[in-house]
């Protein structure tokens, strides 16, 4: 029987790291449910920071059956220069080593970062933070994925700063993803596009 797992770039280092894990998994199972994956579902594996979720998926490679699907999703951290060219992206950004074995459809980004996605959707985004949210302070649709992740999490913080609910990083963080709509993402964000092409081909 083939295996499928995730490892994704997202969930808790601290005394909460339990419940964080947990709702990291949730809000990709969420949106993965979203995207049609209902009754093929990988096992997502959330772990943490970008270097340990690349140590997991090293080790599940280096001892993965034939047949198995492994992927890494992390945050690109920059923009991408060439969506499809992942491992060059991580040897230059990172400095990491493309395992033996692993190919660039193993690697799915979130461009820049997860946040990215948010300010993508802002049905989701009006639905999940109510009327407190100010849309005004929300960047333009286009190009989103050519922002610095820094400028995003910014602006989602400083878009949400009235809100009962205001974004930070962390478990509150992860109460998003299962919300929002896959087509209105791939709109905005190719890599978003990328990740659902690879992922129609692989579950």
């Amino acid at each position: 029987m083939v295996s499928k797992y995730i490892y994704i770039e997202g969930g808790g280092t601290g005394a909460d790291s339990k419940d964080v894990d947990i709702a990291c998994r949730e809000g990709f199972r969420r949106l993965l449910e979203n995207c049609g994956f209902q009754g093929q579902m990988p096992r997502l594996v959330a772990c943490g920071g970008r270097d340990a979720a690349f140590d997991a998926f090293k080790r599940a490679l280096a001892g993965n059956p034939a047949g198995n699907f492994l992927a890494l999703w992390i945050d690109s951290e920059e923009p991408l220069e060439n969506l499809e060219a992942a491992w060059n992206h991580l040897q230059l950004r990172d400095k990491w080593a493309q395992p033996s074995g692993a190919v660039d459809e193993q690697v799915l980004f979130m461009t820049t970062c997860m946040e990215t996605w948010f300010v993508a959707d802002r049905s989701a985004l009006k639905a999940h933070f109510k009327d407190e949210l100010q849309d005004s302070a929300l960047p333009p649709l286009n190009a989103l994925e050519s922002r610095s992740r820094h400028d995003v999490q910014i602006i989602l913080m400083h878009a949400t700063r009235n809100c009962t609910n205001a974004y930070t990083k962390g478990k509150r963080s992860f109460e998003v993803p299962g919300k929002l709509n896959p087509a209105v993402l791939e709109q905005h964000l190719p890599s978003f596009v990328r990740v659902r092409r690879i992922l129609n081909a692989r579950l």
